[in-house]
């Protein structure tokens, strides 16, 4: 067969088969269409799921008589001119394909009228001749197109359309995803004649949050949080389920890219990582997520039906998207009460982390410092029952924490022994036939006063409003914050912070950032690692491992405190680091 260029009939019912793929998928075009003209009240009428009418009116700008016939042509747009427009879309149609596409397996009417117009035109078009038919119509201004009989002249495309209340339905999905992406614009979807959805523009925050409600249901309404992030010029924002009221049904889930609906697969790819660690496996996540940058930092000429872009800095997008879906998870997250129970295998064992942080607790985790002990020593299960035993309960702990203090022999040192809070915060380690019981606060702090911490860059610098204590402070103690492995900058009355010390690299900073400031302008005698660690360490933000694989030697290097096994078979003591 010789090669030879296609009828354009025949090429268009090519691309048909793209971009026409079932009644929803010629709503979104006409709908995108309305759009991009500036509509902000749009009627869609359907009838028999879309496969008899589909009828979308609108009131933009409208088209002028001039240009209906081209509006009906593959490859005719207003939206790009050139390649550089290509590269910097803003608009949600540019191919102009899809008139000309959905003409060819319809009979095809569009109306409409400019505002410069006294009157309004109409163009018809239908199936395989594609003839365009001009003649002058009564209308408003705007745009209404009718698509009748969809599929009539392409029988094989229609045998796979599904019952009149299947397509229906994908309609109003997408109804509900285009909403959701313009809140500015009134809506309304009739079925049969009957009114299915009225929705009017929701301008204020209340307004957004009750169409968010009305359309994704109120079980996701009462539980859904509003987030909102920013990276130089990436933003995001939206709503997010907390974890614990995830079902295993699946529910909303969409997102948006510059305000074109989405299912980009880095996109769920960096959300269901965000949400990994703190979901059981048969729940999902849900989400109403859109993302702003730059038109020039995204590609969104890749898939024929637009569901997915391709980013320039990808891997920035998505360590953007998972770290701050990541802080807001760890704050709608109630951290678990410590565990009872122990390994055998371990001498010790951090209580479990907040969901936030368990990856990275299984990631240190592998190379702990801890030792096992060596034949003859107390056993391991011994130091485990005991453990457990401290962790089981608070009441309990604190008990025995004050009879220990009685049995103990009196020391100046450990005169104002803390009750037992966190025993993430206090290590035990065997040593021959003594047990030591590590405090870790007094320990790091000397630790870290002795040995200058690296700064550690971290991917997304953190930006805080300080008050004017908070200011002096951080202005007076500036060296510091350098020696503790803070690199810190002051912009009028905003902190900025670039980086931080190793064992701090994968906290959750803008959940402690604000707390350690208000601790540091109330308690200026103190260092400024001191309130840090003793915060983190007992609400579990960090884990004991974290830090200590960041600084293995610090074990080594200071005395404590030593009771005896028989003491600790009677008590368990809580002992502080001996003076020097």
């Amino acid at each position: 067969m010789p090669i030879r260029i296609l009828p354009p009939q025949l090429a268009n019912q090519i691309a048909a088969g793209e971009v026409v793929e079932r009644p929803a998928s010629v709503v979104k075009e006409l709908v995108e269409n309305s759009l991009d003209a500036g509509a902000d009240h749009i009627d869609i009428d359907i009838e028999k799921g879309g496969s008899k009418l589909i009828r979308v009116r609108d009131n933009g700008s409208g088209i002028v008589e001039q240009e209906l016939v081209l509006a009906l042509s593959r490859h005719a747009t207003s939206k790009i001119a050139d390649l550089d427009d290509l590269e910097a879309i803003n608009s949600l149609g540019f191919r102009g394909e899809a008139l000309a596409s959905i003409s060819s397996v319809s009979r095809l009417t569009l109306t409409s009228r400019t505002a410069e117009q006294t009157a309004a035109w109409q163009a018809s078009a239908a199936g395989r001749d594609m003839q365009v038919d001009i003649r002058p119509a009564a209308h408003p201004t705007g745009t209404s197109i009718e698509v009748l009989d969809l599929f009539f002249n392409t029988p094989a495309r229609r045998k796979f359309l599904r019952t009149d209340k299947t397509e229906f339905g994908h309609i109003d999905e997408l109804v509900k995803r285009l909403a959701l992406s313009r809140y500015d614009v009134s809506w309304q979807l009739t079925h049969n004649g009957q009114s299915v959805r009225r929705l009017k523009a929701a301008v204020t925050a209340e307004q957004r949050q009750k169409r968010v409600a009305t359309l994704c249901g109120r079980a996701f309404a009462e539980h859904a949080a509003f987030i909102e992030n920013q990276y130089g010029d990436v933003k995001i924002w939206g709503w997010i389920v907390a974890p614990g009221a995830c079902s295993a049904q699946l529910q909303c889930q969409y997102s948006y890219v510059n305000g074109r609906m989405m299912r980009d697969k880095l996109l769920n790819h960096a959300i269901r990582q965000a949400y990994a660690d703190t979901l059981q496996p048969e729940q999902q996540p849900a989400f109403v997520l859109y993302l702003e940058l730059d038109p020039r930092q995204v590609d969104v000429n890749v898939h024929p039906a637009k569901h997915e872009v391709r980013f320039h800095q990808a891997r920035l997008i998505h360590d953007f998207v998972v770290s701050a879906l990541t802080d807001a998870l760890s704050q709608l997250t109630p951290h678990p009460e410590l565990s009872a129970a122990l390994p055998a295998e371990h001498s010790v064992q951090e209580p479990v982390a907040p969901s936030y942080q368990q990856q990275n607790s299984r990631d240190h985790r592998g190379q702990s410092n801890y030792r096992q002990p060596s034949a003859g020593r107390t056993s391991a299960g011994a130091v485990n029952r005991e453990l457990s035993y401290w962790q089981q309960s608070q009441a309990a702990a604190e008990q025995v924490s004050a009879q220990s203090i009685k049995a103990s022999p009196p020391q100046e040192d450990i005169a104002s022994v803390q009750p037992l809070i966190a025993a993430n915060r206090y290590v035990l380690r065997q040593q021959d036939d003594t047990i030591l019981v590590i405090d870790l606060v007094p320990t790091l702090v000397a630790y870290f006063k002795a040995h200058r911490q690296q700064p550690m860059p971290i991917l997304l610098p953190q930006r805080i409003t300080v008050s004017a204590a908070q200011l002096a402070r951080l202005t007076e103690q500036a060296e510091q914050f350098s020696l503790a492995g803070f690199d810190m900058l002051l912009n009028d009355q905003t902190l900025i912070i670039r980086a931080v010390p190793g064992w701090l690299r994968h906290t959750v900073i803008s959940q402690w950032l604000p707390e350690w400031l208000d601790k540091l302008s109330l308690t200026p005698e103190l260092d400024v690692v001191t309130p840090l660690l003793a915060m983190l360490l007992n609400a579990n933000r960090v884990m004991a491992s974290a830090v200590l694989n960041s600084v293995p030697q610090v074990l080594e290097a200071s005395q404590y405190w030593v009771s005896t096994p028989l003491q600790l078979d009677a008590t368990l003591c809580v002992l502080s680091e001996q003076s020097s």
